[in-house]
């Protein structure tokens, strides 16, 4: 048994859906979420600028002590396939591997969408990791820069006229392209769930990649015997690198308005 918190970062608020899941799924679990809001987002930023950013959050999660890190950010996921960020003892995991595991084994047709920022696309990560486990799968991939400033601003609402002409815009060539399965590659992007569910209809499974990471913890930790023992609700701490006061407003529209955990500021180094 292991008692220690488990670590979630991301650039914001979208690692969340991670942290949503593993409340559910790991109610006797302390969690220590990171959101490095003050460098948001990370998705338009280069391959070594991202990396030196997750340098920083891994660091942070060494001094609490953690026993696993979950990178819910996908861009550090996708990034992290070429620029390792752990050391070899350390228990971690990205949402890239889990979400793709997921959308192979779901996919009828072997046409299978995802939608991320603009690095995790340009990186090549995720059409890798599908060929790997289907080797003739069709593999289509599409930028939506516009999503994570459009779920931090609370543009989430499936009757939203300005998210649903943008998310058309974004999805059609799935459309076109007859994708069966959609990775949402981004872990913000589950907010915009019911929106991008309206749009492709229901023939097509959507992966949430926080969902899928957190799934991915309960096997590894409960194989390695390392679950709490404990018979209380776990903690929640959160901590962000701007303002805590919009910080706590985003974090309301993830994980609802009474927010049972206490948040910090934090600065990285």
């Amino acid at each position: 048994m292991n008692n220690n918190a488990i670590g979630v970062f991301d650039s914001g608020v979208g690692g969340l859906t991670c942290v949503s899941e593993l409340q559910k799924i790991l109610p006797n679990e302390d969690i220590i979420y990171l959101g490095d809001t003050a460098r948001i987002p990370y998705g338009t930023r280069s391959r070594e600028t991202v990396f030196e950013y997750a340098r920083q959050d891994v660091a942070f999660f060494r001094e609490h002590n953690v026993k696993m890190i979950i990178v819910a950010c996908g861009t550090v996921s996708a990034v992290m396939m070429t620029y390792p960020i752990f050391d070899d003892d350390e228990l971690a995991s990205g949402v890239l591997y889990p979400a793709v595991w997921a959308a192979c084994n779901a996919t009828k047709n072997k046409r299978i969408g995802v939608i991320a920022t603009s690095a995790s696309i340009k990186s090549g990560g995720y059409g890798k990791a599908i060929h790997e486990i289907i080797p003739d799968a069709k593999l289509v991939g599409k930028a939506c820069p516009m999503f994570v400033p459009l779920v931090e601003n609370g543009y989430t609402d499936r009757n939203n006229e300005v998210a649903q002409i943008i998310a058309r815009d974004y999805l059609q060539v799935m459309i076109d392209e007859d994708v069966d399965t959609l990775i949402m590659g981004c872990t913000h992007y589950p907010l915009l769930k019911d929106i991008i569910g309206d749009i492709l209809g229901d023939k097509v499974t959507l992966i949430s990649p926080g969902a899928e990471a957190a799934k991915y913890a309960l096997r590894t930790l409960s194989e390695r015997n390392m679950l709490s023992n404990s018979e209380k609700n776990g903690r929640l701490e959160l901590y962000c690198t701007d303002s805590v006061e919009l910080f706590t407003e985003n974090v309301k529209a993830f994980l609802g308005s009474d927010i049972n955990g206490t948040i910090y500021r934090t600065v990285l180094k």
